[in-house]
């Protein structure tokens, strides 16, 4: 199984607009990575996201350029302050692909928790970027593939 763990672009900010939605320079950003990770061989069958519009937007652009295809909703679990170990749960057994569109500080916490779970420290996440994972024992262990950053 790959995962995908996807930072959402630059979005303006809440005296902007209080929805959040992409910047334009965020959304130029999230073509080119969307694209990069399709090069890639990013092609999940499923796209999360959760729910706050910078990551829906993010993930649409994803889903586009990776597998317009895939399941495509908005689901729990993701927000920024959530607890890692909840996602970590749901993708165990998990047999599909799986591209994530989420925010900070809850995709460092979880990319850390899959990739070094007893050490002590926190596993560097690129800010807007993307990590790839692998996972050849239904979620039990992970290791990285690759990184796009900004």
């Amino acid at each position: 199984m790959d995962l995908f763990l996807v930072h959402h672009g630059d979005a303006v900010g809440p005296d902007v607009d209080t929805r959040r939605p992409l910047s334009v320079a965020g959304r130029e950003a999230v073509a080119r990575a969307a694209a990069d990770a399709a090069a890639r061989g990013a092609h999940p069958a499923v796209v999360w996201h959760s729910g706050k519009l910078r990551a829906r937007q993010t993930a649409e652009a994803f889903w586009r350029a990776c597998n317009a295809l895939a399941e495509f909703a908005a689901t729990r679990d993701l927000q920024p302050d959530d607890p890692p170990t909840w996602m970590r749960d749901r993708l165990l057994g998990e047999k599909r692909d799986i591209l994530i569109a989420g925010h900070f500080p809850h995709l460092p916490r979880l990319l850390t928790l899959l990739v070094a779970p007893r050490e002590d420290r926190m596993v560097s996440f690129p800010q807007h970027g993307v990590v790839a994972l692998v996972s050849d024992d239904a979620g039990e262990t992970w290791k990285e593939m690759w990184r796009l950053g900004p």
